[in-house]
């Protein structure tokens, strides 16, 4: 009785297993022919299903407003309409110039990605054209089917090789084999120090992280330790040591001229020079080093390998010979020999693309109580402005944008820059030694901003894009805070430098404002550098 009761469940379960599946198979293929049905009834009708919200139309598409604010906007709707619109894609006003709607294309598939770095460099802002490149404008003019090697065994030098095949058996061209900083270095122009959109980039600060140290030497001159570190490709980076954490406030008793380099700040300044768009400063990247294998046990140099000992706690520690904090007691020590840095890709050896120093015009005076002229004469920038090459073309407005970098980062320590000498006084400025910023979040200061207060002019495409960085989905805090998270030394900046930015970044423009209200007319002071682009 038993058995029969067991297999009449059995069977009644088995039944009803296959009910349900028989209901499933059913129901999706009655699903699958509703479908194209439905789709027809929208087709014929001209119209999609309602959505609940209204799409909003692109900017481009609006009347004539100011052009401040238009510019804020990108082709996609860069104030959050879109994101808060459910139409469903294809609905709303259609944008019949393809070039419009590419970008628009392009900007979506960054904020598809989360991105908004990605779609900052995608605003009209941020693909304005340069002028063409002609080759006088190059800083080196190599073909790109020659092959370069290596001079001799001995040697670090690459030099032509004449006798090389142009294609090679890869099908690829000479220009593709040559390593990251070479390609860097042939990519420099009379108008940026790189392109906005470089491919070579992420390799180049990959090579710069993780590439096999060969030499450590240290690099002569300056007032910290630095060191010039060489690797299998003969490229060469520089090295600044971590000095202090990064919680730790300059104390407010320092002189700026005494104060640490930092080599967060390092890493800090290259990519918001890069988000400011002025791409003036070479590639940085943090990294961390192993004292011992990376630096003492290859080192050459005779003077920094006399300075290497073991602290008591048992790290490895080293202070080499410079004019400032270089002794025993400002010694470097590694944990317990790991060691973080920054290392920055140098430049064109000076023998090959020499480089003009300038002393600038609003230096300090580095001294503990005199004051430079300008902290003095209020009306100093009429005197500038009559003094080559301050007297015409870009060089005031560059060294303004600089200005601008400067109190962004807190970096009171601008006395000089360089230029490449080949392209004379017509090229941009070199954003060099950005070791002594973001050392206090909790103080401003103001005197920073002295070339533009002072001169009350500054390039309208710098303007506009400050004003875009002042504005949501653009804060400058929030991409700065992305940029810096791709680092191997991440996190980068403490959350009160990144909110500093944003306070002195209303400074600025707080300061160009009133410019503009003492001006008999706008272009007195935003000097027009974009012509009909925006």
């Amino acid at each position: 009785m038993r058995r029969r009761l067991q297999t009449l469940v059995q069977r009644k379960f088995k039944i009803l297993l296959l009910f349900l599946l028989l209901s499933a198979l059913l129901l999706h293929l009655a699903m699958d022919l509703a479908l194209p049905t439905a789709r027809r009834l929208w087709s014929s009708d001209g119209k999609a299903p309602k959505a609940s919200g209204a799409m909003v139309g692109s900017p481009l598409l609006a009347g004539p407003k100011k052009l401040s604010l238009r510019i804020l906007q990108d082709f996609s709707g860069s104030n959050g309409s879109v994101e808060r619109s459910s139409h469903p894609q294809g609905a709303g006003p259609k944008i019949k110039d393809p070039g419009v709607q590419q970008q628009r294309g392009d900007v979506n598939r960054a904020r598809t990605k989360g991105s908004k770095l990605a779609a900052l460099f995608e605003h009209p802002l941020y693909n304005i054209p340069l002028p063409e490149v002609t080759d006088k404008d190059k800083l080196f003019v190599v073909n790109p089917m020659e092959k370069f090697s290596l001079q001799s065994s001995g040697s670090d030098e690459w030099v032509s090789s004449s006798k090389a095949e142009a294609i090679l058996p890869t099908g690829k061209t000479a220009y593709d084999t040559y390593p990251a900083w070479l390609k860097f270095h042939v990519g420099i122009n009379r108008y940026e120090l790189y392109p906005r959109r470089d491919p070579l980039m992420p390799t180049l600060l990959h090579d710069l992280a993780t590439m096999r140290i060969v030499s450590s030497v240290q690099k002569s001159g300056g007032t910290q330790l630095k060191l010039i570190m060489t690797f299998p490709n003969y490229g060469q980076a520089l090295f600044k040591p971590m000095k202090q954490s990064r919680d730790q406030e300059t104390p407010m008793d320092f002189f700026y001229f005494s104060d640490f380099e930092r080599h967060n700040a390092e890493i800090a300044a290259f990519h918001l020079d890069r988000i400011l768009d002025f791409r003036r400063i070479p590639p940085v990247s943090g990294r961390l080093v192993n004292i011992t294998k990376e630096i003492r046990d290859i080192t050459t140099d005779k003077k920094l390998a006399k300075t290497f000992f073991i602290s008591p706690a048992g790290n490895v520690c080293f202070y080499g010979e410079c004019s400032y904090y270089c002794s025993t007691e400002h010694a470097l020590c590694g944990k317990p020999d790991q060691l973080e840095g920054s290392v920055a890709a140098l430049l064109p050896d000076k023998t090959l693309a020499k480089r003009r120093s300038w002393r600038s015009p609003w230096r300090r005076s580095y001294h503990k109580s005199k004051k430079a002229e300008w902290e003095l004469n209020p009306n100093y920038c009429a005197q500038v402005r009559q003094t080559p090459p301050y007297d015409k073309g870009r060089r005031l407005l560059d060294l303004i944008d600089m200005t601008v970098l400067d109190f962004l980062m807190g970096n009171m320590d601008r006395h000089h820059y360089e230029t490449f000498e080949k392209f004379g006084n017509d090229t941009f400025l070199l954003h060099l030694d950005n070791g002594r910023g973001f050392g206090k979040h909790s103080h401003d200061e103001m005197s920073i901003l002295a070339p533009l207060q002072q001169c009350c002019s500054i390039k309208k495409s710098t303007y506009l894009r400050l004003q875009l960085l002042a504005t949501r989905p653009y804060l400058l805090s929030e991409l700065l805070r992305e940029a810096l998270a791709a680092d191997p030394l991440a996190p980068i900046l403490t959350e009160p430098h990144l909110r500093a930015l944003d306070r002195r970044l209303g400074k600025v423009l707080e300061a160009v404002g009133r410019c503009l209200a003492r001006a008999a007319r706008p272009g007195e002071v935003l000097v027009d550098d974009v012509g009909p682009w925006v």
